[in-house]
């Protein structure tokens, strides 16, 4: 059963495909054919029940309507309902959400803001296919993470270009000046902000800039999208692997978007 790529931080980036209990290393099969057979099966990742459809990225039905992580807050962090009483699962809040959060500018398709919990970095810019990133603000949950996000997001982008991140290398940003030209532009909003939370709760990082080598020999001129449901078998030569994205000479497949989907993997 496919979950989402796994991945170690080299110099390139090493991923695995995990299906079931086993993880098979990718890198060293760039340049090599690969077939990936979906057999028929989608098995829920969070319960393991067999479902006709998966529901955000690997859930059955049931799972997806009550686990607090398929939550639209999980999407939209600044809705966080934690401190109203109405999270689905208190104890899973406790622990993913009232946790110590960061605030961070990406440069994957162009300069992005995003969110993530300290244990997801740098997992969380792997995955979106960042080139680099740095880490702007620290806080103390995920409701402020996504408040400060929103502060930002008024003036750069919160979303990545998939096909322009699968169609190269970004131009080098100074992220470092970025994140100064922002916090200037934002500073009214950041201001009240820290007046409703705190100015304890807000810490503001200098970190220095952090740059991701993805194993990519060939970038398509043309990204074509491959989908299990429409054709079970998946085969071509693996170009390349940069965010959640296997990229053969046949197309490109975005490996998250079929969690739970049961596969065969042979090269």
């Amino acid at each position: 059963m496919v979950t989402s790529l796994g991945s170690q931080v080299n110099s390139p980036v090493q991923y695995q495909l995990p299906l079931d209990d086993e993880l098979i290393p990718l890198t060293p099969y760039i340049g090599k054919n690969i077939k990936l057979k979906y057999v028929g099966d989608i098995h829920c990742v969070e319960c393991g029940r067999k479902t006709s459809k998966s529901y955000n990225q690997g859930f059955c039905f049931p799972c997806f309507k009550s686990l607090a992580k398929c939550d639209m807050c999980i999407m939209k962090p600044e809705t966080c309902h934690y401190h109203e009483g109405t999270c689905r699962e208190p104890e899973w809040g406790e622990e993913f959400c009232m946790m110590p959060h960061y605030v961070y500018l990406a440069n994957s398709s162009g300069i992005k803001v995003g969110i993530t919990r300290g244990t997801q970095i740098p997992t969380r810019w792997i995955d979106q296919g960042a080139s680099e990133a740095l880490p702007i603000f620290k806080v103390s949950s995920r409701l402020l993470s996504g408040k400060l996000e929103m502060a930002i997001k008024n003036h750069v982008s919160d979303r990545t270009d998939w096909r322009k991140m699968l169609k190269g290398s970004p131009e080098h940003v100074d992220l470092a000046a970025k994140r100064d030209e922002l916090i200037k532009a934002a500073a009214e909003e950041i201001k009240q902000i820290e007046k409703d939370f705190g100015q304890s709760e807000i810490e503001l990082l200098n970190e220095k800039q952090i740059n991701i080598e993805f194993p990519v020999e060939n970038y398509p001129e043309k990204v074509k999208s491959l989908n299990f449901d429409k054709t079970p078998e998946i085969e071509g030569v693996l170009q390349g692997i940069k965010g959640q994205y296997l990229i053969l000479d046949s197309g490109v497949l975005n490996i998250r978007k079929f969690g739970g989907y049961l596969v065969e993997f042979s090269a």
